[in-house]
């Protein structure tokens, strides 16, 4: 009996809530944190969903009775939207899609369910350890999620948090204010990603196995490795902030508090000199490199695919990895360039405009990297690489339209405007969530056995690609005629941008036309997991990674042989082989033969 088998006839034997629940198989918690993750970007699509109808007919009831009248007339006076209810919608929808939603998904689930796999290993270093992280991170979405039921509502000082405001929300002395609670939920998130990073660095140094050496290694696990460096490096400010935030609130320290304080023609009576540009700083040294949190992994999925799809080799595979690594590093010297209107002077401006520009170059690199491996290529146009393939053009729009909020002077006009949200979301929504819904697509027949249907994919994808264009790419025109994205009136008030404004209708059709479209997903992967077509393969795509050369689905423990890596990671249409792939874990037929060119 191989070890394999042992563990997983010793798994078997556990009780329903050891193997699903409390597990400590990396490939349930991969499942648990992709299920979770994906039930709260839902949520947060619908906050946003209410949002748009608020921004399209600002004054106008929603038309949604029972809804009106659930959520109250503290909320919904007369059925029409609040104001501070906009701006707890606007908060918390920042905050579930980034830190509940994409992240969880692309490192928790994602990461957790393939770095394993990828790498040869039979679990995560740490698999109790990897147990807390899902268990911590569910727990701080349930108390975030429940600011919405307490007195005076869910947090309402932007996703940011940013202080004095946060600060002197009312009722600050008491936990249970949405404020509080947001700060209470973020230090639960922060451990959870500490304890993940931890585990997925861990493992991927210390679990790979004979032959997998580094230049080995597929992009996606590279990518993963980045990331949890990233996590390890810039979640701590953040949650030190979160703990000194909660102090101010409740404790009457002055971390964040400066003295002679007016608010509403009043002095604070508070211990002062403190520092509210302390927690922009603290904020931003990781939320910029958060942002590359949720693109590397994406970049390592699209990576996966197009390898895939084209049958050929990623073209420039050292220069990805290289590329990727210094991206990480780059990413904590950029920050302040989120705060030129705060005053930091002239100098120091300068120095973030010049690593913002520098930053650019490995994200350049990765991207014509990518397109580049397409050249040449005998591409199958199945719905993963579809979803891959429009990543590319919508992070490059992303990314280009990023470039004028990088200096200082295009950015005193553009600051805090509808440009920034378009700018942002075409790196997280058209970019990073296209290459999510690649992977789910991709790895959907080895995690359950049956494969999601084509048709139903291909309908989701271009409902997709349109709507999600028809709502971001009129935000560049809305902010650069100059309409801030904190009005919840969508700006009717701004005289000046009146011949700009009709953009709002359509930004928010398309918004819903959007959720329409999700619904063929969310139809497509539940049928499917019932009723769908079973693969009959455990490697149906003909794909080279170690992942493909396990049962499907996976068994406890992974793989019933411990393999051996012998070439690359792409080793796709090799001249003179007998098929167009040929897999990490298959031995040479001639040992020094030539046509092994990943042999090194």
């Amino acid at each position: 009996m191989t070890e394999a088998q042992h563990h997983e006839e010793h798994h078997d034997e556990l009780p329903f809530w050891r193997h699903y629940i409390f597990s400590t198989d990396h490939k349930i918690i991969g499942i648990q944190y992709g299920l979770t993750a994906l039930v709260f970007l839902f949520f947060g699509f619908c906050l946003m969903l209410m949002m748009r109808w608020q921004l399209a007919y600002p004054g106008k009831a929603l038309p949604i009775a029972f809804l009106t009248k659930m959520l109250g007339e503290s909320r919904m006076p007369g059925g029409v939207m609040a104001p501070e209810f906009y701006n707890q919608l606007g908060a918390m929808h920042g905050t579930i899609m980034v830190f509940l939603g994409v992240v969880p998904l692309a490192v928790g689930a994602f990461g957790n369910y393939l770095v394993p796999l990828q790498v040869g290993a039979q679990d995560m270093a740490f698999p109790k350890l990897n147990m807390s992280s899902y268990w911590v991170y569910f727990i701080g979405g349930v108390v975030m999620l429940s600011s919405f039921f307490v007195s005076g509502g869910s947090a309402q000082s932007g996703w940011t948090s940013y202080a004095p405001l946060s600060v002197i929300t009312p009722q600050s002395h008491s936990l249970f204010t949405g404020q509080s609670l947001w700060l209470t939920g973020m230090v639960f998130l922060i451990t959870s990603s500490l304890l993940g990073s931890v585990n997925t660095i861990t493992t991927i140094i210390q679990l790979r196995v004979k032959g997998l050496t580094w230049m080995r290694l597929p992009f996606f696990v590279w990518a993963q490795l980045v990331t949890g460096f990233l996590l390890v490096l810039a979640f701590p400010p953040l949650e030190a902030a979160g703990v000194m935030q909660m102090m101010d609130r409740m404790a009457g320290t002055s971390f964040f508090l400066p003295s002679g304080l007016v608010v509403g023609g009043k002095a604070l009576n508070v211990s002062g000199g403190g520092s509210a540009l302390l927690w922009q700083h603290l904020f931003w040294f990781l939320a910029h490199p958060e942002v590359y949190v949720l693109i590397l992994p994406a970049m390592g999925i699209v990576a996966e695919v197009i390898a895939n799809n084209t049958r050929k080799p990623l073209w420039g595979y050292k220069s990805l990895v290289y590329s990727v690594i210094f991206l990480g590093f780059m990413s904590f010297v950029v920050w302040a360039h989120h705060m030129f209107l705060t005053g930091m002077g002239t100098a120091i401006n300068a120095f973030f405009q010049t690593t913002t520009m520098i930053i650019s170059i490995p994200s350049i690199v990765i991207l014509t990297a990518l397109i580049l491996s397409l050249w040449g290529g005998s591409i199958r146009f199945n719905v993963p690489m579809l979803f891959a393939l429009a990543f590319l053009p919508m992070f490059g729009i992303g990314g280009l339209t990023g470039l004028p909020l990088g200096l200082a002077s295009a950015d005193i006009h553009l600051h805090d405007t509808y440009y920034v949200i378009g700018h942002f979301h075409y790196v997280v929504a058209p970019g990073t969530l296209f290459a999510l819904f690649a992977g789910i697509y991709y790895w959907f027949p080895k995690v359950s056995g049956k494969q999601l249907n084509e048709f139903l994919g291909k309908l989701h994808f271009w409902g997709s690609l349109i709507f999600m264009n028809g709502i971001f790419m009129p935000m560049f025109i809305v902010g650069m005629a100059g309409v801030s994205r904190r009005l919840y009136d969508g700006g009717t008030s701004y005289l000046h941008a009146q011949n700009v404004l009709y953009l709002n209708k359509v930004m928010s059709h398309s918004a819903w036309g959007l959720g329409v479209i999700q619904l063929i997903f969310i139809v497509n992967f539940f049928w499917t997991l019932f009723a769908g077509r079973k693969v009959t393969s455990d490697n149906p795509w003909e794909a080279t990674t170690l992942e493909w050369a396990t049962p499907t689905p996976p068994p406890h423990g992974n793989f019933l042989k411990i393999p051996e890596v012998y070439r690359g990671p792409y080793e796709y249409s090799v001249p003179g082989a007998e098929k167009d792939f040929s897999p990490q874990n298959e031995p040479d037929k001639k040992p020094g033969d030539s046509n092994n060119p990943g042999k090194k």
